[in-house]
């Protein structure tokens, strides 16, 4: 018997904010807008690459790109549309070194890169190093004009997409924008620490890939009011961010995943779906070959479905969604370039971007579910979307679930937050609030001896951003999270 017990509880519902203009979010294959909340998800049909040439087209300062393959062929023999889509991003690429933007390119040397030779020769390039002590330069990402005067024109383009033309049209992928100024300095200082140095020549002597990469500690950052977190690999444990996230899933956890070889990162989503919550997930057969997936049954079962790579089409994905049902708890998307495999933790090149926003975490469903439900045999059954939270402490509903023992509220806050719950018999409680990074900001209650029966309390967080409060009564320990809005 839980020694927390519910004091009080009310539905009220909460529409996640939206993102705004600031973040989006685009799908090269269909998306299923039934399970839109609001803001239908985009897919580009065949036109992908015509965006990103849009966003080049905008640079007036810098473009920094780092691309494992950025090929001008493809893998079949379709020679009519071998020039569909190279050109024109090269060519806007060239049309920005033309009218002065500073351009450098950071390319993985296992692979040809041949969309390079498309380019002026004048534009400065950098192929990664190859030797045991190195495995491969696997991000995807594109930054525009990060030194701007103009706060606004700052861009961050990535998510999972290799540059050729499967990639851009028939395998499936997503891409993430991000229109910041401070999370484009981010990715700007990661570029140049593979560069070796901040300015238009790469310097082999102070360059650092791989292994050798040092954690620059810029984590987080707040986008038109929303947490984004991020983290490179192999320097900042992106695994145990991988995990975390995973372990904040209240009620709804959806993943697709091109490699995935972690087995600690299985287990915690297991561990989820063993809990009662609704999980669902597509693996690429890539991975299959190594990484059965009788290790997801029976508990997940026809919930997990392996696309079968096939000569044209790959699943290629690295995307994590968590409770898109519950706008109440913390919906959030986990996407970039980090496979979920040892090699992208502690070897490669990556980037991964955590973003906390409802908006963003229902139209990565939408696309989930476009895909799934493409699956044979395959249909998504979504639980009810609403959001559960504590209005004020008037009204006990019974049969309680153990996850509403402990209610906070409201979130999103305005710094002002409160606290009920209800003790059964005599405990000692402690109750701590705590940051996104696990520092404790504030001690609330510490090893009090406290009677059966109803308590409350309440709170101001003065910084914006996503908070734990957790509370230890007795044996028993419940963690809610708060989101204090700017």
């Amino acid at each position: 018997m839980k020694k927390l017990l519910l004091l009080s509880v009310a539905v009220f519902i909460f529409f996640g904010a939206n993102a705004g203009n600031k973040i989006k979010c685009y799908f090269n294959t269909p998306v299923d807008t039934t399970a839109s909340a609001g803001v239908n998800a985009v897919y580009l049909n065949n036109c992908i690459a015509d965006t990103l040439t849009a966003y080049l087209n905008r640079a007036k300062y810098s473009i920094d790109i780092c691309i494992y393959d950025f090929e001008k062929t493809y893998s079949y023999n379709i020679a009519t549309l071998d020039t569909t889509f190279a050109p024109e991003v090269a060519k806007a690429i060239d049309s920005a070194y033309e009218r002065g933007v500073k351009v450098r390119i950071i390319y993985d040397s296992s692979n040809a890169n041949t969309g390079l030779q498309l380019l002026d020769t004048g534009i400065h390039t950098m192929g990664s190093p190859q030797g045991s002590a190195y495995t491969i330069m696997h991000n995807k990402f594109v930054i525009i004009d990060a030194g701007s005067p103009d706060h606004n024109d700052p861009i961050v383009w990535t998510g999972c997409l290799n540059w050729y033309y499967e990639q851009w049209n028939w395998d499936y992928n997503n891409v993430i924008i991000f229109q910041d100024s401070a999370l484009s300095s981010a990715y700007t200082a990661e570029f140049n620490m593979m560069w070796g140095d901040t300015g238009i020549n790469k310097n082999w002597a102070t360059s650092k890939f791989g292994q050798f990469k040092t954690d620059l500690g810029m984590h987080t950052f707040y986008i038109d009011g929303n947490l984004v977190e991020l983290y490179f690999s192999p320097s900042d444990g992106t695994d145990s961010h991988i995990q975390s996230t995973i372990e904040t899933a209240n009620k709804d956890l959806y993943f697709g995943e091109y490699t995935f070889t972690e087995t600690t990162d299985a287990n915690d989503i297991i561990a989820k779906s063993n809990a009662g919550l609704t999980v669902y997930g597509i693996n690429d057969s890539y991975s299959n070959s190594y990484y059965p997936t009788e290790h997801f049954t029976p508990d997940l079962a026809a919930h997990f479905k392996v696309y079968t790579e096939s000569a044209d089409t790959l699943y290629h994905n690295k995307m994590l969604i968590i409770d898109p049902s519950d706008t109440c708890s913390d919906p959030m998307v986990l996407t970039g370039s980090h496979n979920w495999s040892s090699s992208a933790n502690t070897k490669n090149d990556e980037n991964t971007v955590i973003v906390h926003n409802a908006s963003i975490a229902n139209q990565y469903l939408q696309y989930f579910m476009g895909s799934f439900n493409n699956l044979p045999g395959s249909t998504v059954t979504l639980p009810a979307y609403n959001c559960e939270a504590a209005v004020a402490p008037t009204k006990v509903l019974p049969n309680i679930a153990v996850t509403d023992n402990f209610v906070v509220y409201p979130t999103p806050s305005d710094g002002k937050i409160y606290l009920a719950y209800q003790l059964s018999s005599a405990q000692t409680v402690s109750m701590d609030i705590y940051n996104v990074t696990g520092q404790k900001v504030a001690s609330l209650i510490s090893d009090d001896l406290q009677y059966a029966g109803r308590h409350t309390c309440n709170y101001t967080l003065g910084t914006p951003g996503l908070y734990f409060v957790r509370i230890i009564a007795g044996n028993e320990l419940f963690t809610r999270k708060v989101l204090i809005a700017e």
